[in-house]
């Protein structure tokens, strides 16, 4: 149970927090009556907190504007939450800068009792944390700003490389971000496909918000969207290829330790396993043997794709 004494300061820092909230949601918050929040707000005022009130709908409490309240207390269960997810940052994939996670880790540290900051300095002092090494991640503006697209339903412009680094113009309409095995993404509508979409933040070049805004479609599952999309793609893709050359022919060229090679009546099967399949298309395309493609089906859409890169590349004049 909480204590009425917690129960004020939650409601002080949801008022921090929070431009305005209604009664109803404060007591959904602290799981008590909205008559009960109507109390607590009388108590606050009392002891000269300028808590504002605004009657009917859209109506709600608030903080004065300019008011400031004193920094916060943390119990150690709440330092300790705020201290693991600090060091856990890095697993996050998002580019943050170092001294803003020092200096945030140093303000908790600051405000605790001597016996639990030297408890939670013991985690940091003793736990090692290895995130995965990325050669680009999102910067965390850019996350920020993709959120705040998303709150405000603002239309917003993208620059877009594809994986093959074609840079494309997106106008797009928001409809929430998420996570997802290390790679952060926005999905929503695409303009110019006419249709919903997925893209990779670190992927995105710059954003610009637009003056359109959008009514999103209730009925549109963002969830099932993004699980359709992004879970049945596996982490390592099973292929199987076969070159229509012999047996030999193919060892020359295709390391054992690259996958099993066995003879067929017309040619050689390779069965491996691969995480990228248009690193392994045009690793095919490198090997310069005939072959066909059995599975994945995705494989050759990596194919024809690198095919129409090469094409782009081939139709560019020299400007000398």
């Amino acid at each position: 149970m909480y204590h009425p004494t917690t129960r004020l300061l939650t409601i002080l820092e949801l008022l921090q927090t929070h431009s305005q909230m209604s009664g109803e949601e404060m007591a959904r918050r602290l799981e008590v009556e909205p008559r009960t929040v109507r109390r607590y707000i009388q108590m606050l005022q009392e002891m000269g907190m300028p808590v504002e009130g605004a009657r009917g709908p859209g109506g709600g409490y608030r903080l004065r504007p300019g008011f400031k309240l004193p920094p916060l207390l943390f119990t150690e269960e709440e330092a300790t939450v705020l201290v693991l997810a600090l060091l856990g940052a890095p697993w996050l994939e998002v580019s943050l800068p170092s001294v803003a996670l020092e200096g945030a880790l140093a303000k908790v540290y600051r405000v605790l009792p001597l016996r639990g900051r030297e408890r939670l300095q013991a985690i940091s002092s003793h736990m090692i944390l290895s995130p995965q090494q990325r050669d680009e991640r999102p910067d965390a503006e850019l996350l920020v700003n993709v959120s705040e697209a998303v709150q405000t339903r603002r239309r917003i412009s993208i620059a877009y490389r594809s994986h093959h680094n074609v840079e494309t113009q997106r106008d797009i309409e928001p409809y929430g971000v998420v996570g997802w095995k290390g790679h952060w993404y926005v999905f929503g509508y695409c303009c110019l496909r006419q249709a919903p979409r997925l893209f990779r933040l670190d992927r995105v070049d710059s954003v610009r918000f637009l003056e359109e805004t959008f009514t999103r479609d209730e009925d549109f599952d963002c969830q099932a969207y993004v699980i359709k999309h992004l879970g049945s793609i596996p982490n390592r893709w099973q292929i199987e290829v076969e070159f229509q050359v012999p047996l030999y022919e193919v060892r020359h060229k295709v390391p054992s330790s690259h996958g099993e090679l066995s003879a067929t009546a017309t040619g050689t099967l390779l069965k491996t396993h691969h995480v990228h399949l248009p690193a392994f298309a045009r690793y095919l395309v490198n090997l310069d043997l005939p072959f066909v493609v059995r599975q994945p089906p995705e494989l050759r859409v990596a194919l024809r794709e690198l095919a129409e890169q090469i094409m782009r590349i081939a139709q560019v004049d020299d400007p000398v």
